[in-house]
């Protein structure tokens, strides 16, 4: 979601505070902000919208001064504007904030009481507003940001910068990311290493309940009671260069391309290409002792647990249970300590999948994380680690994140088969080489079906519905084709199970509703053949996605009809992913939509 950075320097920091927020962009945002202090003065410049609104902002009116903190704000509370934009300022004080202040309501009341009056919309106004409440009673800096820290609750990370205090910046983290970047003569603090990564690889990353003094020399870590405490320095992996495009219209279209590239570094991690068995699992967790399994996710990496729950069920013989993390996380699943249970997320910093992840903890159970960014807080809280090795994902709906997920699942769920002896030495070879395969099988559908996808795109932008339908793991994956749409294009659309078609969604089967039905030649095609038949004879416009053995034995008449290769069912989520993003994104670019950056939508969502 929201992006903080803030430098404690020697030399002006708006630009570089500015380089190190277009780092964040791809978290999703609606304004941003700069702020510094100088010559005993705090300033500022706010826009609305994209950041290079606020470059030019700042090139009309540059700022000065060698400490200061910057934000990009995706809207909680009060629209997107300039004067809900970050930082605020409140007689001396400044600051941005990431998350919610969950009684800034109860706060706020008390504060108007007291004749205190707000500019903004916004919650974050209330912890500006204590803080300078305290100052003025007296307490210095360090005092003021203890006694608000225990006034507030909710999910917050926080960075504060005071008028009287130039050479320090204060921060606290309770729930979204925070980390303290190490320099030379200087000090930062973000809320992702990414953005830090041009400044310094020396990262120490605040947990729930620390506050942070940092100055130019050094950072001091306090509990919230203000009591000193240690947190380990580590060296960053993330990458110091801005990701681009390549030659690519879109973040989202180059990420489409990688799938081959990146899934095979994904695999390498997982399974041995050259004697085509797998990797030995994380010994944290013993699946041959697993008596069943937790999936926990949210949007998309929900529904790469779903098709992952088939896998594990299919292959080891593991019973999952899986639910969307804002879900699982209230309904008090009974647990037991003989459970393991998995977290899905591609930020590694989704709000209600680490609440899920920290209630199985609590009941204790053995977590693995199967997540992109390995320092994240899902992966530092987890027993085993399982990354996904896609790199970076800038655009907001994620692609190549999905595939690589798929992938990872997939190769655990043979290791959990052949722990538990339901995968033979023979069947563990064959499914291996399926994956090995697919990279190469990937890159050949990308450029054969690039021009179908294409023309494809103009008719289904004329339609405000969409249907998706699949059975099997082509059912989770009819979701995913709709929530991909849904996402970039804004066309409504649903996916449903097959079978599901005559107990409900049949009724909104007419010539105006395109019907996309996901079907590979399997176990299930002749049954999903029959809900098609049902489709057809009612008028619907069918869109038939499905492989080479699935189109010579389907008659039935169709929109149109995408061809892909014969593949084992093992592979064939990832191969079929392939033109349900190429469909949305092609819808989107012609539709004129913001592809990378959709409407109301953030990469990394850290609030509930």
């Amino acid at each position: 979601m929201c992006g903080i950075v803030g430098i404690v320097g020697t030399k002006p920091v708006a630009g570089r505070l500015v380089d190190a927020l277009r780092r964040l962009e791809y978290r999703g945002y609606d304004s941003a902000g700069v702020a510094t202090i100088h010559d005993g003065v705090l300033d500022r410049r706010r826009a609305e919208g994209k950041l290079f609104n606020l470059e030019k902002r700042l090139d009309a009116e540059p700022l000065a001064g060698v400490t200061g903190i910057a934000h990009t704000r995706w809207a909680t509370h009060g629209v997107p504007n300039e004067t809900n934009a970050h930082p605020h300022f409140v007689e001396g004080v400044a600051v941005v904030h990431n998350g919610i202040i969950e009684n800034f309501s109860e706060l706020r009341e008390e504060l108007k009481a007291e004749g205190r009056e707000f500019s903004t919309q916004t919650d974050t106004e209330v912890v500006a507003h204590l803080l300078a409440k305290y100052v003025r009673q007296g307490l210095d800096p360090r005092a003021a940001m203890l006694k608000m820290l225990n006034r507030v609750s909710g999910a917050y990370a926080l960075v504060v910068m005071f008028q009287n205090d130039p050479d320090r910046l204060m921060a606290a983290r309770s729930g979204p990311p925070l980390a303290i970047g190490f320099g030379a003569g200087e000090m930062f603090l973000g809320s992702d290493a990414i953005a830090l990564a041009p400044f310094t690889n020396e990262i120490t990353y605040l947990v729930d309940g620390d506050c942070a003094i940092v100055t130019r020399d050094n950072a001091t870590i306090l509990d919230f009671q203000g009591r000193e405490v240690s947190r380990p320095r580590q060296i960053s992996q993330a990458t110091a260069y801005v990701v681009d495009k390549g030659n690519h219209r879109h973040f989202m279209e180059k990420e489409i391309y990688e799938q081959p590239e990146v899934i095979s570094h994904a695999l390498s991690q997982y399974v041995d290409f050259v004697s085509q068995k797998v990797r030995p699992v994380a010994s944290e967790i013993d699946f041959a002792k697993v008596s069943s399994l937790a999936i926990s996710a949210c949007g998309t990496a929900y529904l790469a647990g779903l098709i992952g729950k088939y896998w594990f069920e299919r292959y080891a013989r593991l019973p999952v249970e899986i639910d969307v993390a804002s879900e699982f996380r209230y309904r008090e699943m009974p647990l037991l300590p003989t459970q393991a249970a998995l977290f899905i997320s591609q930020s590694g910093e989704t709000a209600d999948t680490l609440a899920s992840l920290r209630y199985c903890k609590e009941n204790g159970l053995k977590i693995g994380a199967v997540v992109n960014v390995r320092e994240s807080t899902i992966a530092r809280e987890s027993d085993a680690v399982f990354p996904i090795m896609a790199g970076p994902e800038i655009g907001v709906a994620s692609t190549k994140a999905f595939t690589c997920q798929l992938a990872v699942l997939a190769s655990l769920a043979i290791g959990a088969g052949k722990a538990r002896g339901t995968v033979s030495p023979e069947d563990e070879q064959a499914l291996v080489r399926h994956l090995v395969e697919m990279p190469r099988i990937m890159a050949r559908v990308l450029n054969i079906i690039q021009p179908q996808m294409e023309s494809l795109s103009r008719e289904l932008s004329k339609f405000n519905d969409v249907l998706y339908l699949g059975r099997g793991t082509s059912f989770p994956l009819a979701m995913e084709g709709a929530l991909k749409l849904k996402e970039i294009s804004y066309i409504h659309a649903e996916g449903y199970a097959a079978g599901e078609l005559k107990h409900g969604p049949i009724a909104l089967i007419d010539e105006n509703m395109p019907v996309i039905v996901i079907a590979p030649y399997d176990r299930f095609f002749d049954k999903t053949v029959s809900n098609m038949q049902e489709v057809a004879a009612r008028g619907g416009r069918i869109i038939f996605i499905t492989d080479e053995a699935g189109a010579a034995a389907s008659t039935l008449p169709t929109m149109a009809t995408i061809t892909l290769p014969n593949v084992d069912e093992i592979i064939a989520p990832m191969i079929f992913s392939l033109p349900i993003q190429l469909l949305a994104y092609h819808t989107a670019v012609f539709m004129g939509t913001d592809v990378d950056q959709p409407r109301n939508l953030a990469k990394s969502v850290t609030v509930e």
